[in-house]
């Protein structure tokens, strides 16, 4: 299996569904702009590793869950 953009940004988008956080909320919470937020839902860009830290963080999310590593288990 590959991990793929598109898996990452899916399980992204189900986290913040779940959570309730809008994405300027969210945004907030993280120290990035709103917009950044829907480029990593919605364009071909992935966060900076601190800041992916901190999206899992905010969302009470495990980064090997989002980056699909029990696929590889």
């Amino acid at each position: 299996m590959m991990i793929t953009l598109d898996k990452i940004r899916i399980k992204l988008l189900e986290a913040i569904s779940q959570s309730g956080l809008k994405h300027s909320e969210l945004a907030e919470k993280i120290g990035v702009s709103h917009q950044a937020i829907s480029q990593y839902l919605y364009k071909n860009k992935m966060p900076a590793l601190d800041t992916f830290a901190k999206l899992c963080a905010a969302l009470d999310l495990d980064a090997n869950e989002i980056l699909c590593i029990s696929e590889f288990s």
